[in-house]
């Protein structure tokens, strides 16, 4: 089923703009497909752990609203899962390319420390299909491991592909591990290897695995971040 759904307050514009934004501009839907990007089928108890901040009976919420819609639909999973698990239809699977481009409008604005703002690791996911890549599809496959606290997220290299999965790996030849801000910088290239070792980033094994994915022009190749403060002091007065 596609459509509006009616509950939901509607711009009641006949605009391609505004009829999207009556089924993903309420708050928390894109992150919602966000979450489905990045690692589906998910159990309800899933999304909500990779959505910190939204209440369940708001979830729940959500979820109704992008199923009547066409974007998210559920299905009884069969053994072992056994429960039921939500995934994006292909109308929702669309929502890709609204993603990655607001992501990359976005990216300037990690420029500053994370603080205590929540973070996924997870989340690196839709970051890495926009900029990692194997650079030497004809050599061995390679393992490269980010690790934020107590939580890893692998990528592996294989016929010309990178797959991206959550968790560690017994046997990587590399694994990064910092904060947030410092794995964003990195993987993105917008901080240099040596700068984010010097506020913290701690590197273990062979860097041919990272240089394999990211080539070393990508810090050149990207415009430097800007902190929000900044961000402000750009926007011209309204006065």
């Amino acid at each position: 089923m596609s459509g509006y759904n009616g509950s939901v307050k509607s711009y009641r514009q006949y605009c391609g703009l505004a009829k999207a934004l009556d089924v993903i501009g309420d708050r928390w839907n894109l992150l919602i497909v966000r979450e489905l990007l990045a690692r589906s089928p998910l159990r309800y108890t899933d999304l909500r752990k990779g959505l910190p901040g939204i209440a369940t009976n708001l979830l729940a919420d959500r979820l109704h609203e992008l199923e009547v819609s066409g974007v998210v639909r559920r299905y009884e999973a069969p053994p072992p899962v056994a429960t039921t698990v939500f995934e994006l239809t292909p109308r929702g699977q669309d929502l890709w390319p609204v993603v990655r481009e607001l992501g990359r409008w976005g990216r300037p604005l990690l420029a500053e420390p994370a603080g205590e703002d929540a973070f996924r690791i997870h989340w690196l996911a839709v970051p890495a299909r926009l900029h990692l890549t194997d650079h030497a599809p004809d050599q061995p496959p390679v393992t490269l491991v980010l690790r934020s606290g107590d939580e890893a997220l692998t990528f592996e290299t294989g016929g010309g592909a990178v797959r991206v999965r959550a968790g560690g790996a017994e046997t990587p030849d590399a694994v990064l591990t910092g904060p947030p801000e410092l794995l964003v910088g990195v993987l993105v290239g917008t901080m240099g290897l040596d700068q984010a070792r010097a506020r913290g980033l701690r590197v273990d094994g062979d860097l041919t695995a990272l240089h394999r994915l990211r080539p070393p022009s990508a810090t050149a190749a990207v415009a430097p971040p800007v902190s929000r403060r900044a961000a402000r002091a750009q926007t011209p007065s309204r006065d």
